[in-house]
């Protein structure tokens, strides 16, 4: 026995010797690592007693923290609200989901769109797939996409498309979708119970009838019976497809909505949140990324769940929000990234040659070897995809892309020459070199600050442009140029077409469209004035 009592003994000493060598031998615990007892910030003093938050700081803490994720729900989520407004727009038109808008007469200023045009004739519309695939047949000629309840793209219809701008049907699958896929169809898979579908036609010698004419009798939305058309006999024998009926789709359902009042504009007041709740109830919920979910989730707003907040919350809520919508509104009237202005040094911007439609990589160069697509950052750029969203309806490629004779591009300002913001009481000119560079149409569309939609004047159609409807074209001078005027009333010696009507009291932004951009807009050897003050 004693020869196991003495080893132990030993191995006790030595313990015993090494203990107090162990305590002296701790490191001090570094300033780096440390809280001090008190500690000043942005949302006052904090304490910190040994290492232990009073309950002073906790709360301040809890709070700043609700107010954090009540702020990132608003900045980076905006442009799901901003599709739950749009429905919601719709549904109060007498517009049902699967059932079509169109602008016979082209979109006035009486209906609130975020920086829609008046130059061509849009069609648009929800599609439920709730129930199960949906067919979209577009007409030929149309330009447009389609995109989820999050403002996600999910498929290009008409020229940019599959179709090529010949007409197609698009069979638009909702998420988890599994079953058999028919021949003969455009197929895209969507990660939402519903998606957005909007489309532009061109008018035909500036007429905007046979255009919605033709926008009624080719479009049809109807849902995709599987086993009918576009399923062959042979998928069924080998048992790979059952065999379905072929039935005639149920008539497509219109509703004009030139001159219409309605409004789809996200609103920033506290129904924003109640907005939100209502997309993460109704959509399926992996359809968002996680990390932009987990604020949503962290301010009460959970799929299953009620959104209940107590009364120190909506305080919270609202205070966050009124941040938030100031954040965005400057983001979008004043970015401060030079980079996302087209020229340097200018006013005329668009973020997407910089971001692209993902808001991450810029937008490929297109060369006379082909595409030469940039690396991929690796980052997000929040801050651009919140100002494309506080002010732009839809997302797709088409919207920005080097191709020439394709598409649509963009360029809009909030500033005149010497960077002042523009005043409604005041005359302003811009001039576009001669030889605009665009194969359909080019437009100024001017805009109300505080809408984001059309300035709302005696005009109606606050646009001028190559088109001579709704508005007599603008007239070029003796040079090729082009001058086009803001102001509240028509200057002495400008042409109608030439002058967009501007309210003294009404600050607004303009933005400039060409409709399939040739290469002079992107290398930059055309460039329109900026805007100036006319004293």
């Amino acid at each position: 026995m004693t020869q196991f009592i003495r080893p132990l003994a030993i191995v006790a000493a030595c313990t015993a010797l090494a203990l107090p060598h162990m305590a002296a031998a701790q490191a001090p615990i570094s300033p780096a690592i440390s809280t001090p007892d008190k500690v000043e910030t942005r949302i006052g003093p904090l304490d910190f007693k040994d290492g232990m938050p009073s309950k002073d700081t906790i709360a301040k803490i809890y709070d700043h923290r609700d107010f954090t994720h009540a702020f990132a729900a608003f900045a980076n989520t905006l442009q799901g609200v901003s599709i739950r407004a749009l429905h919601k727009g719709l549904l109060g038109a007498g517009v049902k989901d699967n059932e079509v808008l169109v602008f016979s007469e082209l979109m006035d200023a009486k209906s609130l769109f975020l920086t829609a045009n008046a130059d061509t004739v849009y069609s648009m519309g929800m599609l439920d797939l709730t129930k199960g695939p949906m067919v979209l047949e577009v007409p030929p000629k149309a330009l447009g996409a389609i995109d989820d309840y999050w403002f996600r793209w999910v498929v290009d219809i008409g020229l940019p498309g599959s179709d090529r701008g010949e007409g197609g049907k698009y069979l638009i699958l909702p998420p988890g979708y599994n079953g058999p896929l028919p021949d003969g169809f455009n197929i895209a898979r969507a990660r939402t119970n519903f998606v957005i579908w909007f489309a532009r036609l061109f008018l035909e010698n500036n007429d905007p009838k046979p255009v919605a004419e033709a926008i009624r009798k080719f479009t049809k939305v109807y849902p995709y019976e599987a086993g009918g058309v576009g399923t062959p006999i042979a998928e069924f024998l080998s048992g790979k497809a059952r065999l379905g009926k072929i039935t005639p789709p149920p008539a497509t359902v219109f509703h004009e909505g030139t001159g219409k009042v309605m409004n789809t504009i996200p609103p920033n007041d506290f129904s924003f949140y109640e907005m939100l709740n209502e997309v993460v109830q109704q959509q399926p919920a992996g359809s968002l990324d996680p990390e932009l979910m987990g604020p949503i989730a962290a301010i009460g707003i959970i799929k299953g769940k009620p959104f209940a907040p107590d009364a120190r919350m909506k305080k919270i809520l609202t205070e966050a929000l009124t941040l938030a919508n100031a954040h965005s509104r400057t983001l979008f009237m004043a970015p401060r990234d030079p980079t996302l202005y087209y020229y340097p040094g200018s006013g005329w911007q668009n973020m997407l040659f910089e971001v692209g439609y993902e808001f991450e990589t810029p937008i490929p160069l297109i060369t006379p070897e082909g595409v030469k697509p940039f690396p991929p950052t690796g980052y997000r750029t929040l801050d651009a995809r919140t100002d494309f969203f506080y002010g732009v309806t839809g997302i797709t490629p088409a919207m920005a892309m080097r191709l020439p004779g394709i598409g649509s591009t963009y360029l809009w300002t909030m500033v005149d020459a010497n960077k002042e913001p523009f005043d409604g009481a005041k005359t302003y000119k811009v001039t576009l070199p001669k030889d605009i560079p665009q194969v359909n149409f080019w437009s100024f569309t001017l805009y109300d600050n505080m809408s984001r939609s059309m300035l709302d004047t005696p005009q109606r159609y606050p646009r001028a442009g190559s088109n001579s409807y709704p508005s007599p074209a603008a007239e070029p001078s003796a040079d090729g140029s082009t001058t086009v005027y803001f102001s509240p009333t028509q200057p002495a010696g400008v042409k109608r077409g030439n002058w967009i009507q501007s309210m003294p009291g009404k600050g607004w932004f303009t933005i400039l469209r060409l409709y399939s951009p040739l290469e002079p807009f992107f290398d930059k050897s055309w460039r329109p004035s900026e805007i100036e003050l006319v004293k």
